[in-house]
């Protein structure tokens, strides 16, 4: 029986074929455009400008800010956390300047309740309950602590001058916030890296995000920066000059400065203030012990969970992004753009080489039973997949190198191994995230997919210290 002049086995061999070539050619396109970004950023080391220098003794020992300075934090079924998170602020966080702003629904009395064990008297801490039953969203619940921020600054007669975006299950830094208050004063906006740490009951699922964030904020975030283009918030560790949110909210119809249904609105928020003309920029310092000066947390640790918060960013950031943030004004802004949302597509190819590897399988079976015929590629297809082969191997040693020197070389070398895990969980956030997308022309309305927390970095003394010696967290419990 043949098919338009082809026997059903060689239309397998043929549908193969031209999957391999399609594969082959676009993981050649991706990792040119990752080859740009590592050349970039060897340059810049190179030239002095990659590095995480040492900061100022005299910034860290700050007991006084510049002026007021609110951190906004979010929070839905957070009672885990919430407590820890706020009483390691204000212990580390000593300045009278500091108002710490936590947001709570109605229907949440476990969070309200722990927030205000936090507080314990401490007037620096304001819970704020918002006016819908929750779950909203993340940014509908910053717009209502944006709210009571104003409304606080309308009754005290004074404005705060920076504002700090927090989740509920941040460790954060002690020298972050005198560094960000200083870092304020010749910009507009500022993100700090973001360390995800070690937990020694997922090794492999909330281990994956150590080398992403390792690489993303090592590299990645760093040459961003370098070539002028606009930089998102990580939603976490990250500050906006109070004047510049202002008139962000003042483009709004609503008043506020945040996009209600955004679904990733830290990363637009930064993308907006370059689009106002404000002044970004990405630090990466060292304090006087040698610590990256960064926000540290648990992510994720189960494949569910994992998959539900990739699928929330590759919604936001690859479609939402697409068509609330169109692709910038300069050429770093649209290549900057364009490899924020090559998520999906990056996701269809790791699928479609996983597939490719099953029926490489199935292939040489039938081969050797004699059902099909032996194949020979050509010469063009073989070097592609050659050069495909040696850019993995030259992305497993970068992802190595930027893991093991934040984590250590035993992480370094666990980030290579779970490169097959990292891929399996794109593949079904994106898979997700397109069903998503597709459902909100219906108008399905997004809410508040959030990641459930257990337990707070601060529960374990040795969360910062692990770092100094750039040995994994689970090695010092």
């Amino acid at each position: 029986m043949t098919i338009l002049g082809f026997s059903p086995g060689e239309w397998f061999l043929l549908v193969q074929h031209e999957l391999l070539l399609f594969a082959a050619f676009f993981f050649l396109i991706g990792a040119i455009d990752e080859l740009a970004v590592d050349f970039s950023w060897l340059w810049l080391k190179a030239t002095g400008r990659a590095g995480a220098p040492p900061l100022d003794s005299a910034i860290t020992q700050k007991d006084r800010l510049s002026g007021d300075a609110a951190i906004l934090i979010p929070t839905w079924e957070e009672e885990q956390v919430i407590e820890q998170t706020v009483s390691h602020m204000l212990k580390v966080w000593p300045q009278r300047e500091l108002r710490i702003y936590v947001g709570c629904y109605p229907n949440d009395p476990a969070t309200m309740s722990a927030a205000m064990a936090a507080a314990a008297g401490d007037t620096r801490v304001r819970i704020v309950i918002h006016d819908k039953q929750g779950p909203t969203t993340k940014a509908d619940c910053l717009n209502r602590l944006y709210r009571a921020l104003c409304e606080d600054e309308s009754r005290q007669g004074r404005s705060a001058q920076i504002v700090v975006l927090h989740d509920a299950e941040d460790l954060v830094d002690p020298a972050a916030l005198p560094l960000l208050d200083e870092a304020l004063h010749c910009a507009d906006f500022v993100q700090l890296p973001v360390v995800p740490l070690p937990q020694s009951g997922s090794h492999w699922i909330a281990g994956h995000y150590c080398e992403e964030f390792a690489e993303s904020h090592g590299k990645a975030m760093v040459v961003r920066d370098a070539v002028g283009a606009a930089l998102p918030a990580a939603g976490v560790g990250c500050a906006i000059a109070r004047p510049i949110l202002r008139d962000l909210a003042k483009t709004n119809a609503n008043a506020a400065p945040f996009d209600a249904d955004a679904l990733t609105e830290d990363y637009e928020l930064g993308l907006k203030v370059a689009e106002m003309g404000g002044q970004s920029r990405f630090l990466r310092l060292r304090d006087g012990d040698g610590r990256l000066i960064a926000t540290r947390s648990y992510f994720p640790a189960t494949l569910d969970a994992a998959v539900r918060q990739k699928t929330r960013w590759l919604h936001g950031i690859a479609f939402q992004g697409w068509e609330h943030m169109g692709w910038g004004t300069t050429t770093g802004d649209a290549w900057m753009r364009l490899r924020d949302r090559r998520g999906p597509i990056g996701a269809l190819l790791l699928a479609i080489a996983y597939l490719l590897l099953a029926l490489a399988g199935l292939t040489f079976t039938l081969e050797f039973v004699g059902v099909l015929p032996a194949i020979e590629l050509s010469g063009g297809l073989k070097l592609l997949l050659w050069i495909n082969l040696a850019m993995l191997l030259w992305r497993a040693a970068w992802r190595f190198g930027f893991t093991r020197s934040i984590y250590g070389w035993k992480q370094g070398v666990m980030a290579v191994l779970r490169i097959p895990v990292a891929n399996i969980i794109a593949i079904m956030a994106a898979r997700r995230a397109i069903t998503a997308y597709l459902r909100s022309f219906a108008g399905v309305v997004p809410t508040w997919d959030k990641t459930a927390h257990d337990r707070h970095p601060s529960s374990f003394p040795s969360a910062l210290d692990a770092e100094l010696r750039f040995a994994p967290l689970e090695a010092k419990r």
